[in-house]
């Protein structure tokens, strides 16, 4: 995949005005104290496991309107300690998968939990089991464009009213020390935990690579990879929805949730990325009102930093930590 985007020295001052409704903050704010009135614990289940160096739960704990949303609780083996602990968001298709691909955190002395993306875990990794109940209109496949014509319904709005339900249950576990909880995610996942890094600040640090749900409006004909090209096939055939869509996608993008933002965190982008943009990553990380840092990829595509980004990540949460 050959450079398609700005050169990296417009791309470190590249700072749009996107699209952002007026009532923004009340929307959201709205939106998770509706959630949260609904009450609830988390539940957490400890299950037998062959990792015998991790202990391994189930957590289930109520997300947008109350829905049943699952994860896994993974920590250090032989100690009930309040730990530093990573809340991790996962890519597009994907659920939670299963505890033994979740090990390094945990094997590294952290507490870790893992969030399921509701009605996704079915196109890679090692599945999901979290439903999504709610209905939506006309769409293509895949998840961009459910509920699109009204940011009251649309998928997304559920998505990150989970995640931030997620870290109300986080924080309450046995064994968590809510003084130092980061939330990470790569691809929708860094969509995810940027989106929620704009929504608490309550929060020790986010690690948000390659994310998704950024500068929708630059991104959505930029590339015609997925899944920003299902909202293009959709607009194809809806010629006249526009301007809704946009409106819709407005309440959702990460460039308007990192101006809110306030806890430390390390960004990553891939300059020859066609799935996330370097230019929407860096539409975001220029606007993110917090102590920031990112790493950039040069030669790259979507898996950015790939297997050599976590230790990146660990150094940055233990410095940040003081661990």
């Amino acid at each position: 995949m050959p450079r398609f985007d700005l050169p990296l020295e417009d791309l470190r001052s590249y700072a749009p005005q996107v699209r952002e409704p007026r009532d923004f903050d009340v929307f959201w704010t709205g939106g998770v104290a509706q959630a949260r009135a609904l009450g609830g614990a988390p539940q957490v289940r400890r299950l037998d496991s062959p990792l015998t160096g991790v202990a391994v739960h189930e957590l289930t704990f109520p997300g947008f309107a109350g829905d049943s949303v699952l994860g896994w609780y993974l920590r250090p083996a032989g100690t009930d300690a309040p730990l530093a602990t990573i809340v991790e968001f996962v890519g597009y298709g994907a659920g939670r998968g299963l505890p033994h691909e979740r090990l390094a955190w945990p094997v590294a002395g952290y507490a870790y939990v893992v969030m399921d993306t509701r009605g996704q875990g079915s196109a890679w990794g090692g599945g999901g089991v979290t439903d999504d109940p709610h209905g939506a209109g006309p769409a293509v496949p895949g998840f961009t464009t459910r509920g699109i014509e009204d940011p009251a319904d649309y998928y997304y709005r559920r998505v990150f009213i989970d995640a931030v339900r997620c870290v109300d249950a986080v924080r309450l576990l046995d064994g968590v020390d809510p003084a130092r909880l980061v939330v990470t995610g790569i691809s929708q996942g860094g969509g995810i935990a940027l989106a929620v890094a704009g929504l608490r600040d309550d929060l020790a640090g986010a690690l948000v690579d390659v994310p998704f749900c950024c500068h929708f409006e630059r991104a959505v004909g930029l590339t015609d990879a997925d899944p920003y090209a299902e909202i293009a096939r959709y607009l194809a055939v809806h010629r006249d929805r526009v301007d809704q869509v946009f409106d819709t996608l407005s309440y959702m993008d990460g460039v308007s949730f990192a101006a809110r933002a306030s806890a430390p965190a390390l960004f990553s982008t891939a300059l020859l990325d066609p799935i996330c943009p370097p230019s929407t990553v860096f539409a975001a990380y220029n606007r993110y009102a917090g102590p920031k840092d990112i790493t950039v990829y040069p030669f790259n595509d979507h898996e950015g930093g790939g297997v050599a980004r976590w230790p990146v990540q660990e150094r940055f949460v233990r410095a940040l930590l003081g661990g």
